[in-house]
């Protein structure tokens, strides 16, 4: 019972704010009294003036109080002519009686009582008859144009379904008062193919036939909720739901929209059958404003059509909104490419005497902002995806032409190391592309380290340490990346024939504060001396980490304490 008191509020508060938005605000009826009192006052002191015989003195000069009958007469005309302005219709024809009305008051006093004085009056009063019936005419033809405009504004013009603009400020005006609702994006499926096949007239068509179906519905109030249709543009439609009291009141209030839309659609004597797909969310359990409420309901949208599922209909829940960003990311990642944007910043590694060896390849990509994307961010993608082996050559191709271009104007013996994924590293035609680039380049193969984390050893032990063994007849140098994070066999790290191991960061960070970790790290130093690998220590940010892995033997350093990544420009400035 409740229930269905609160459905006629929520409908009358829907009306009262589309009519907010189709029609300017009149002034306040209470403008309207005041001026009627104003004027009446007004009129009071003008008669009792207009028959007193006294003066008053005016900078010592006596002045009769009837000489203010003509000041007062204009503010009448002043009330009048503000009737008109602040109060329209109303007003004008409230100002037309009171004018109309004095005529036979003058025509008395003028033709009765022969005061010729009332003459001015009546002509006054005549222009200002003029006056308030050319200012009603042009406010009416400028409320007119306004009113068309504001329709324009918040209507779709070939449905005439509110637009998204209307959509927002009706989802504004709920969350201002507190009412639950819930945003359902709709998308058609296949729509391209009708506009494609039978043209854009017959796309149009069933558009509208659609809308209307959906508007018909909304406005019958025939479901179990309070609804709101709106198209936001191209084949894509909202719903806004309220007045319901549990998630399957929502679901059959969509699957109501969905079996309106699925019935035959007749055009031209041609059928047509729509489906649909519908992303939900709900104020203000899934989000607190309009931009995040869209937000999430494409993202349920656009996962109900990434599945394909025969189930049309999806609810928003928070992975879904990393699900969305992945794939904003991989379309970054992947326009990135296409472009050859694909940047590289370059890290430097020196030896425990500060001496520059060489520098890490670091990919970077810039986001739409012009900043940098995070590495942590779009690598992850890009393995997810398959486009990491696309990064890798990338940025090997350009390290290595950057490289190139040193060695033509220094006699550096500098070093560059590059990321290869394991993935990458097993394709068939891996060799192939590493000799590419060694030949565009010109660099001899032993400048070149590569790095793979040690999970390849776990992965796929044999092939591996047989592409290895073909990086290594290249005479490219190999480095085992974040070691110490995986699981592998020191039998295995036996048999690999790598030149440097890399100490990862996590261990570097807690080396000081933990004395077990330290003493980890100083095995794994001595692991690999003992193998006679070169060992690197990644993420060197403080002074304290440096002494330390100076004192238990540590090679190399990389790291903040002596250099972050930096611009190719730069790097050759170091050099």
């Amino acid at each position: 019972m409740r229930k269905r008191r609160l459905l006629p509020t929520i409908a009358k508060n829907i009306d009262k704010t589309l009519s907010g938005l189709y029609y300017n605000k009149q002034a306040p009826a209470w403008t309207f009294v005041f001026l009627l009192c104003l004027y009446a006052l007004t009129l009071f002191f003008l008669m009792t003036i207009t028959k007193s015989q006294s003066t008053i003195s005016i900078f010592g000069t006596p002045v009769h109080v009837n000489t203010f009958a003509g000041v007062f007469s204009s503010l009448a005309n002043i009330c009048v002519i503000l009737l008109v302005v602040f109060c329209r219709k109303r007003g004008f024809i409230t100002a037309l009686l009171i004018l109309i009305c004095q005529f036979p008051i003058l025509g008395v006093q003028l033709f009765k009582l022969h005061r010729t004085a009332t003459i001015p009056g009546a002509f006054t009063n005549l222009f200002t008859i003029m006056a308030c019936g050319i200012i009603y005419v042009n406010k009416t033809m400028v409320e007119k144009y306004q009113k068309n405009s504001h329709y324009q504004a918040i209507t779709d013009s070939l449905t005439g379904l509110p637009n998204r603009f209307a959509c927002t400020e009706l989802m504004e005006s709920f969350i201002k008062s507190g009412v639950n609702f819930v945003l359902v994006s709709i998308d058609l499926n296949n729509f391209k193919n009708i506009n494609d096949i039978m043209g854009h007239e017959i796309g149009n068509k069933v558009l509208s036939e659609i809308a209307y179906r959906w508007r018909v519905l909304a406005d019958a109030r025939k479901t179990k909720t309070v609804d709101f249709v709106a198209r936001l543009g191209g084949d894509e439609f909202a719903l806004v739901i309220m007045g319901y009291n549990s998630p399957a009141d929502v679901a059959d209030t969509i699957k109501s929209y969905k079996k309106k839309l699925e019935e035959t659609i007749t055009i031209d004597n041609c059928d047509y059958f729509m489906t649909a797909c519908f992303g939900c969310a709900e104020f203000p359990d899934d989000a607190q404003d309009t931009t995040s409420l869209f937000s999430c309901a494409d993202a349920a949208l656009h996962e109900i059509k990434r599945l394909n599922s025969s189930n049309c209909i999806l609810r928003f829940s928070n992975n879904l909104l990393k699900t969305e960003q992945n794939l904003e990311i991989e379309r970054k990642l992947r326009t990135a490419l296409d472009s050859d944007s694909i940047l590289f910043f370059l890290q430097p590694q020196y030896d425990a005497s500060h001496k520059l060896l060489g520098f890490e390849a670091l990919a970077r990509i810039k986001d739409t902002d012009d900043s940098f994307m995070r590495p942590d961010e779009f690598i992850p993608v890009a393995e997810k995806t398959g486009l990491i082996d696309r990064v890798d050559i990338d940025v090997f191709r350009k390290a290595a032409c950057f490289l190139g271009e040193i060695l033509k104007k220094t006699d550096t013996n500098i070093t560059i190391s590059t990321n290869i994924s394991v993935r990458h590293l097993m394709k068939n035609n891996f060799i192939d592309e590493i000799k590419d680039v060694l030949s565009t380049s010109g660099v001899p193969a032993d400048r070149f380290e590569i790095e793979i984390t040690e999970s390849i050893m776990i992965d796929s032990a044999e092939k591996a340490l047989q592409r290895i063994n073909d990086v290594k007849k290249l005479g490219i140098k190999v480095a085992i990346d974040d070691f110490g994070t995986g699981f592998s066999s020191l039998s295995y790290l036996n048999k690999f024939p790598a030149d440097s191991l890399k100490i990862d960061k996590s261990f570097i960070d807690v080396m000081n504060s933990n004395d077990s970790t330290k003493q980890y790290v100083a095995a794994i130093i001595s692991i690999g001396h003992t193998l006679n690998l070169k060992v690197i220590s990644e993420g060197v940010e403080i002074l304290e980490q440096l002494e330390t892995l100076k004192n238990i033997g540590c090679d190399c350093i990389q790291g903040f304490l002596w250099g972050r990544p930096m611009p190719p420009e730069e790097a050759a400035k170091l050099i």
